[in-house]
């Protein structure tokens, strides 16, 4: 480390660190949530927003962004949770340009069975390894990264990106 931070080398290994700790921790989380609930990630991500949610409900455009889907890839994820009658489609009835995304009773279950084992996990995973003021901090700091950097709606793209 020098005077004004860390040199190029810390300061990739720490950032491959974080995105490392990140894909061990997010691979079991998922592994576990996939074989006892037999959930995609993608669909565990929009069944946590919706539960989460007021009403259990939200606009469709803004939980595909949200989940950091395509319109076209989240349509065929809310086919799957609509045919396996955890959401339905809802028109508002003020806008009929908008589309709700709402939790059936079956969806609130297994949302909120999906959500406890989350936290199990979680607690196992996170809390107990780093404790609650370290993995406060961890969440803060990903807030303001977040913050810092935009929400995932478009990836940023370099001159080369489309190149096929």
């Amino acid at each position: 480390m020098t005077s004004q931070g860390p040199g190029d080398d810390e300061l990739v290994t720490w950032w491959g660190l974080v995105i490392e700790g990140y894909q061990a921790t997010q691979s079991r989380l998922l592994g576990e949530i996939t074989a006892r609930f037999g959930l995609t990630p993608a669909s565990f991500d929009i069944l946590i927003r919706l539960i989460r949610s007021p009403q259990y409900r939200l606009p469709m455009t803004r939980l595909a962004r949200e989940a950091a889907l395509t319109s076209g890839g989240f349509t065929k994820v809310a086919d799957r949770l609509v045919a396996a009658e955890l959401i339905r489609r809802e028109p508002c009835p003020t806008d009929r340009r908008v589309t709700y995304a709402a939790l059936t009773e079956h969806g609130r279950d297994r949302a909120e069975r999906a959500r406890a084992l989350c936290a199990e996990i979680l607690r196992q995973r996170v809390l107990e390894p780093l404790g609650p003021a370290a993995s406060e901090s961890l969440a803060q700091a990903m807030r303001t990264l977040r913050s810092a950097n935009g929400d995932c709606e478009e990836p940023v793209r370099g001159p080369d990106s489309r190149r096929g």
